[in-house]
């Protein structure tokens, strides 16, 4: 059990105060910044939790009616206030102090913020009791971490109006909107780690970067049924461009090569992944009766209906025949590494720690056997999956 960490409250006005003369050079703040978070440290003060409730405005009387979780999620988003600039910096500064303290609590447990992060039970009631927050890592690094996710929180929260504004034009793909939604809300906390306040910039205008980059790659990751490479998926995009361009005309491989400036071999890939799916419990047109297409798949002899032991092979038989070729070791990393035959995938870390070698030996070991699989040999057995 952690011991208890006793310290006293210092409000976000205090640490201002304190920051602000250090903004004055901006190239030297995060050395004085480092040296007051030592002073603080060992005065053994913490920072205050504002109440989410701090940045949002008063409650609209609640309309009558039940609302999509759409429309709840703006009404909700509406009584946020949107910071300005000078408030925007300010809380970026209280965000590098916090971070500071938390590398520093850190090296001094020996630990590393991943191991910290999916350790901690975050409630606002129980900051003031470090043992109800954790009990098996020092009560110092919970409440340095819980005052860094609390800033990053309000940062984020004052800006989720953004997901909202740019997701409308990703809406016309086949992903649903609240999932993008969720998707460009969550890379708001990259934005906020990536925050430089010294370029004096808006949040908003680095944030937009992340949100476009996190819906392109909800689209490209999830916009299909069967996942396909994000750079086919954009060779897809030129090679089809290329195909209106020649308008009728000759569109070979080569020509289309030539039109888009794509390599052949890639026009090629970007052909053969331009398949669309079919479920096996959907009809195949208007006529079919509400015949699925399993009822078309079926086997001519005994007439039975499509089951999965009709196929030439299956995934598992795939991977086994091509992993027999490894050594016992190689194939252990491979099964521990991507959760074949386990229950979850592990770290490199763990696997390390499983097998008793170093972390980098494990590495070694994992490319060695990824570059056996990549063989011709080895990949006819997998082919049919990737």
């Amino acid at each position: 059990m952690a011991s208890t960490y006793v310290s006293v409250t210092r409000s976000h006005q205090i640490l201002d105060r304190a920051l602000d003369p250090l903004v004055a050079n901006p190239d030297t703040f995060h050395r004085r910044a480092k040296a007051l978070a030592k002073r603080w440290d060992r005065d053994g003060a913490r920072l205050e939790i504002r109440d989410p409730m701090a940045w949002r405005k008063p409650r609209a009387s609640a309309s009558r009616g039940v609302a999509s979780i759409e429309v709840q999620l703006r009404t909700e988003i509406d009584q946020i206030q949107i910071m300005d600039r000078e408030s925007e910096a300010r809380l970026a500064r209280r965000i590098e102090f916090a971070r500071i303290r938390l590398s520093s609590a850190l090296e001094r447990a020996g630990l590393e913020e991943g191991d910290v992060s999916d350790r901690v039970n975050y409630n606002p009631s129980t900051y003031s009791d470090a043992d109800a927050i954790c009990d098996d890592i020092p009560a110092e690094v919970c409440l340095r971490w819980i005052e860094l996710h609390a800033m990053r929180r309000e940062l984020v929260e004052c800006n989720l109006y953004l997901a909202l504004i740019n997701v409308e034009r990703y809406t016309k793909g086949p992903a649903a909107r609240l999932d993008l939604i969720q998707e460009g809300s969550a890379s708001l906390f990259r934005a906020v780690d990536g925050f430089e306040w010294r370029r004096e910039l808006l949040f908003r205008t680095y944030a937009v970067h992340w949100l476009n980059q996190a819906f392109r790659s909800y689209l490209y990751n999830h916009g299909r049924t069967v996942r396909v490479p994000v750079y086919l998926q954009k060779a897809m995009k030129h090679v089809y461009l290329a195909k209106e361009r020649l308008s009728g005309r000759a569109s070979d491989v080569r020509a289309l090569a030539a039109e888009s400036g794509i390599k052949e071999n890639v026009v090629l890939g970007a052909l053969a992944a331009d398949r669309g799916t079919i479920s096996l419990d959907g009809g195949l047109g208007r006529d079919d009766e509400g015949r699925g297409a399993s009822e078309w798949l079926c086997d001519e002899k005994t007439g039975e209906v499509y089951s999965p032991s009709m196929e030439d092979t299956s995934l598992e038989d795939g991977l086994s025949e091509a992993m027999v070729h490894l050594s016992d070791r190689e194939r252990r990393v491979l099964g521990l590494r991507f959760g074949l035959g386990e229950a979850r995938e592990h770290t490199l870390s763990e696997v390390a720690g499983q097998m008793e070698v170093s972390l980098e030996r494990i590495r070694q070991i994992q490319m060695r056997a990824i570059h056996k699989l990549r063989t011709p040999t080895l990949r006819r057995a997998a082919s049919p999956f990737l």
